[in-house]
């Protein structure tokens, strides 16, 4: 991805509040002083579209005739992903916090899907997401994500594309920077 549409997508998420500073817990385990609210991206649906838009190009062609959507990150943009490619939508939800098929979606033997992702760190949901898919017989042919908070760092076992890739620092618990030291830590949902 070229520069200018990282910064597109980067002033996107400030435009909307969405990039936010302060003390966070990640999904990961780990700590870091930015986080990615997709969440204030997607009650803007302009934003999503031209979202959408930027990460198609990456998309087109894997073949794919099915988007799933890992529950919460990846329902708004999965779903407007899916809408402009004129594909079909499915997600994952989360029980017992790992995600699961549910409401009665099936995936036809080997369907080709794509994964539709807000922020990886490390790419847990990602990850369990590709499991999930494969163990109801889909088989996916790429992740999208807009953004990839390890800068390019985490790799899938399938192709995968960014919009954004920064490189925030994270840390474990035990080794927070000074600023970090003696406040707490918030989990603001993604």
């Amino acid at each position: 991805m070229d520069s200018q549409l990282n910064d597109e997508v980067i002033q996107i998420f400030r435009d909307s509040g969405a990039l936010l500073e302060g003390h966070f817990l990640l999904r990961s385990g780990l700590h870091s002083a930015h986080f990615f609210q997709c969440a204030q991206v997607c009650q803007y649906m302009d934003k999503v579209t031209r979202l959408a838009e930027i990460m198609l190009p990456m998309l087109r062609e894997y073949g794919a005739t099915t988007v799933v959507g890992p529950a919460m990150g990846g329902l708004v943009i999965g779903q407007e992903v899916a809408r402009q490619l004129g594909l079909r939508f499915v997600f994952l939800e989360k029980v017992d916090d790992k995600l699961a098929l549910r409401r009665n979606f099936k995936f036809a033997p080997d369907e080709k899907v794509l994964i539709i992702e807000d922020v990886i760190t490390r790419g847990g949901r990602v990850v369990e997401a590709l499991e999930q898919c494969r163990a109801h017989g889909a088989d996916p042919v790429a992740v999208g994500v807009i953004v990839d908070r390890s800068n390019g760092a985490t790799t899938f076992d399938v192709p995968h594309h960014s919009l954004a890739q920064l490189s925030f620092p994270t840390y474990e618990a035990d080794k927070l920077p000074p600023e970090l030291q003696g406040s707490e830590a918030i989990k603001p949902g993604s």
